[in-house]
């Protein structure tokens, strides 16, 4: 866990590669849990919390230092479609960040010794939608707009205290500048991590234009890609790295395909960790999966990696 004599996660990245951790959604399915609903994993946070602790735990056993919590589909806009009024929703952002943190302590309970760090989620405007639109963007927003839906729960996401806020799954420039200009002057540092479609982002905007955008925001420690699929990593390592000096950030899928009509994964997993070797020579350096990347996974991330 964290303290005060822990380095800083922008230190960490600076002296080396850190192993982020996998899909929340993996492992509380493979938990037994349903996760057949608009909020996705951000429904356990009012009816069992307990359960993403021990997802969380269950990464940290694995090898990951970095825990992303399950607030990535936690909106006061989703939240209020459920019944569950502003004040509730806000306690329910900041238990997000504290169930990683009890995570961390149990980890270093049983033994843990490197540092492990709260990255706490802030997805896309089109989570919230629940109906696939964070892999196209463009939702007819303008920059204001999507800086106005993002600052509040941003807002208490820091005021909880994590060590970074992770902006993942972003889809476009528009939403990356809107979330950028969000996180201006809260004292928490970011990464910014888009999902992409080769060397375009999901909305089609070259990868370049796209992490350019970043290279001048100090409150950025890192940029890359999360949520695509494996073969897309390695070249937007590479234009991440040489756009904007910073440490890259990578976490793909298991190679499968979201459905978002069936809600359903499908295809084949590419993920190989004989990949991960190859992004970090290209330049990654804070490296996990997303989606149906689950433990089992990690723990041979972090394995390629100690070698």
């Amino acid at each position: 866990m964290t303290s005060d004599t822990s380095p800083s996660l922008a230190d960490a990245l600076a002296a080396g590669t850190v192993v982020l951790d996998g899909g929340m959604s993996n492992q509380l399915e493979s938990a037994g849990h349903d996760l057949s609903d608009e909020l996705w994993s951000a429904r356990l946070l009012a009816e069992r919390p307990e359960a993403i602790t021990e997802a969380h735990l269950a990464y940290f056993r694995a090898g990951a230092s970095v825990a992303i919590t399950a607030s990535y589909q936690a909106t006061f806009e989703g939240f209020a479609k459920r019944g569950i009024d502003h004040e509730e929703a806000a306690r329910l952002l900041a238990l997000s960040v504290e169930l990683a943190r009890t995570a961390a302590r149990q980890a270093a309970d049983e033994g843990s010794a490197r540092p492990l760090w709260v990255a706490a989620s802030v997805g896309p405007y089109g989570a919230m939608l629940a109906d696939g639109s964070e892999y196209r963007g463009r939702y007819g927003l303008s920059v204001a707009e999507l800086e106005s839906f993002h600052r509040p729960r941003i807002e208490v996401l820091a005021a909880a205290a994590p060590d970074v806020l992770a902006l993942e799954t972003v889809p476009d420039t528009d939403e990356a500048t809107a979330l950028l200009r969000a996180v201006r002057g809260l004292g928490v540092p970011a990464w910014l991590s888009y999902s992409v479609d080769g060397r375009r982002t999901r909305a089609g905007q070259p990868l370049e234009e796209a992490f350019a955008l970043a290279a001048d925001a100090d409150e950025v420690v890192a940029v890359g890609v999360n949520c695509c699929a494996p073969t897309d990593v390695e070249p937007a390592v590479e234009i991440a790295a040489r756009v904007t000096g910073k440490p890259v950030v990578v976490y793909p899928n298991s190679g499968e395909g979201w459905d978002a009509r069936a809600r359903a994964w499908k295809g084949d997993t590419t993920f190989s960790t004989e990949q991960v070797k190859a992004w970090r020579d290209a330049g990654a350096r804070l490296i996990g999966g997303c989606c149906r990347v689950g433990p089992e996974a990690i723990g041979a991330i972090a394995r390629a990696l100690a070698a």
